[in-house]
């Protein structure tokens, strides 16, 4: 898939791993739909990408924001990539040390951002996108969606998390599948430690301790690190199917 003329829908576009993806795709001479809830970084992002880019703000499972947003995108090319980077994390064991059982609607919140957002960014994309004329090798489009190696490691405390993140490694190959025949593509990445907006509100001693857990190099991922990866998994069109793990080789121990 070339990214060059074509445009791309970002969720968690503003920050973290959703900006350092747009930034690859504008660098690479695509054209990039910013879709977050912070609009203030949102706009202060788009303005600086100047004509490349349009910040939408938006909720992931709202379908008439995503339908807004995939609108705003076309208006900037044929709309050919969706990377949903956008989400949200709880920690907390399934019964307490109080013998409090984990708050459902936690959990529930959970799963609507991260699980039932992410589909739902996915399914109204790759409608858009089997519109697009099919390319020489009969592509269509592609997504990237996040998932995360607490898919495969949750850790205490990431039962809420951990079942998100497995339920997004576990739809992409059925997706891939069923939308094989549109010509587009269905791909996962699942990061490993990433610094990230959350955990620089942590203490420096904290950051380097969650490095030193990382065989090689160890040193936590950088959202250019994930970018680079989703640019390739655009271009590549004989990816398919699959989740990628982008961890240093990191297996989360339990606690």
């Amino acid at each position: 898939m070339l990214i060059e003329g074509n445009s791309a829908l970002v969720t968690g576009g503003a920050s973290g791993l959703g900006e350092a993806t747009a930034r690859a795709i504008v660098e690479r001479g695509g054209r990039v739909a910013l879709v977050d809830m912070n609009a203030d970084k949102g706009q202060a992002l788009a303005s600086e990408l100047g004509d490349a880019a349009v910040f939408v703000q938006a909720d992931v499972t709202s379908e008439e924001d995503i339908g807004a947003a995939i609108e705003k995108a076309e208006q900037l090319g044929p709309l050919r990539a969706a990377v949903s980077c956008a989400g949200i994390a709880w920690a907390t064991r399934t019964v307490n040390k109080d013998g409090m059982a984990h708050p459902l609607d936690a959990f529930a919140k959970i799963i609507q951002v991260n699980l039932i957002g992410t589909f739902n960014v996915m399914r109204l994309c790759a409608a858009a996108m089997t519109k697009n004329n099919p390319l020489a090798d009969g592509e269509r489009g592609v997504v990237v969606n996040t998932a995360s190696i607490a898919a495969f490691d949750g850790q205490i405390g990431q039962a809420a998390y951990a079942a998100s993140k497995a339920g997004v490694a576990g739809l992409t190959l059925p997706a891939a599948r069923d939308l094989a025949k549109a010509g587009i593509r269905v791909l996962a990445i699942a990061p490993g430690t990433f610094d990230t907006p959350m955990l620089a509100l942590l203490p420096e001693e904290a950051r380097q301790a969650l490095a030193a857990g990382i065989p090689f190099p160890q040193r936590l991922g950088a959202p250019a690190d994930f970018a680079k990866l989703a640019v390739h998994l655009i271009e590549n069109g004989y990816l398919n199917g699959e989740t990628i793990r982008l961890d240093g080789a990191l297996r989360m121990p339990p606690k």
